[in-house]
């Protein structure tokens, strides 16, 4: 026996319940019959709606996005592919790739606000894979830290957690109680970086440090608007404390992580002034890398991109797919059944916490997920399948 954890679905309200019972294993808003309707579908109908609205998962497909609203049918792809309900959190976490010993603290909404907000942890690991070549040593801080998505990804690849900012105390809080093992307590500085104490505090934390690499996604929708030279812009604020980190502490790297949206604000010229903001300090920045999580490992359609600079000209180029189902020499893409296939049934509304699982025909992904094996010996079990 195995424990688990935070494995309890949000409860369908009746009108969502009636819904969710006519949506087969793959279907959407189109199998829902005219008999049942609300706003919402009749302006759907009317429209013509994403496919993934009231969208239920496939066994033998990845996931869609994993949003910080997977708790509602409505909102996406949420329904589990068999059972008549909502993904629980635990669900949703193994599609993101946390690991089960990873625990979300808080109240229901902020579990489902961290766990849809993260970085995929093996989508972190494989980038942390792109820049490990070029280091010697691997200290790391993690700005606009979330729940630790990008943390416990490069965690898993050998790198060394130095400090943590996050201004939402609830999201900190599961920061860290996950990753209190890997930095001192007092690292992890809560509060707003644009303020001159939080930023003393995160500095002191480097103190008698090597900082390798800044990692972080700060927040950048002001760029679609006045451009981040507009001070009353709180967003592009918090990017300008991202550029003043990085050329406070000179890491060799920095990777920020954002949605591919951020490349065409605007035509273009908002990427063209992030990457201004950074050689102003003496940085140079790749192209752009763009990510679909489940060409590495994810069982999820996520599609990210990742900005990475040096400090010494290193050239990162894009990198190729590790999992296709369309390249034979590759594994296969991680599906729905391989990641939650083997999770205890539960009813609407039900699960637990925590509770006690035994496992039986793990998938490579489970033993993964449980920290039986390393990656790379779950891609050469993946390969094998």
């Amino acid at each position: 026996m195995t424990k688990l954890y935070n494995h309890v679905a949000f409860k369908m309200g009746t009108h969502e319940a009636e819904i969710a019972v006519c949506i087969p294993e793959g279907g959407n808003w189109q199998d829902i019959p005219l008999s049942i309707s609300d706003t919402r579908l009749t302006n759907i109908r009317a429209t013509g709606g994403r496919t993934t609205y009231y969208g239920r998962l496939r066994w033998d497909k990845p996931s869609y996005t994993i949003a910080t609203y997977f708790n509602r049918v409505g909102n996406g792809c949420n329904l589990h592919p068999s059972q008549n309900r909502v993904m629980s959190n635990r669900e949703a976490a193994r599609l993101q790739s946390f690991p089960d010993s990873f625990i979300f603290q808080g109240s229901k909404a902020s579990q489902y606000k961290q766990i849809g907000n993260a970085v995929p942890p093996l989508l972190a690991r494989f980038v942390s894979s792109l820049i490990k070549p070029h280091l010697r040593s691997y200290n790391f801080v993690d700005l606009f830290a979330g729940c630790g998505g990008m943390s416990t990804g490069f965690c898993m690849n050998g790198f060394n957690l130095i400090a943590v900012n996050e201004v939402d105390k609830n999201i900190m809080s599961t920061n860290q109680f996950n990753h209190s093992k890997d930095t001192p307590n007092e690292n992890f500085i809560l509060g707003d970086i644009t303020k001159d104490d939080v930023k003393a505090r995160l500095i002191k934390a480097c103190e008698g440090h090597t900082i390798d690499v800044i990692v972080g996604g700060p927040p950048c929708q002001g760029f679609s608007y006045a451009g981040w030279r507009d001070p009353n812009d709180v967003r592009n604020q918090l990017f300008r404390e991202f550029v003043h980190m990085v050329d406070t502490l000179r890491p060799n790297f920095f990777v920020m992580e954002n949605v591919p949206g951020i490349l065409t604000m605007r035509k273009g010229e908002a990427f063209k002034e992030i990457v201004e903001a950074f050689e102003s300090i003496g940085y140079f920045v790749n192209k752009p890398i763009k990510l679909n999580a489940e060409e590495f490992g994810v069982p999820q359609k996520r599609k990210r991109v990742f900005i990475i600079g040096s400090r010494d000209g290193v050239v990162i180029e894009q990198p190729k797919p590790l999992f296709s189902n369309d390249d034979e020499s590759l594994p296969n893409v991680v599906t729905v059944r391989d990641a939650i296939g083997n999770l205890p049934a539960i009813e609407d509304g039900g699960g637990s916490v925590e509770m006690d699982v035994k496992f039986d025909n793990m998938s490579p992904f489970d033993r993964l997920m449980q920290g039986l094996i390393t990656f790379d010996e779950f891609y050469q079990l993946q390969y094998n399948n």
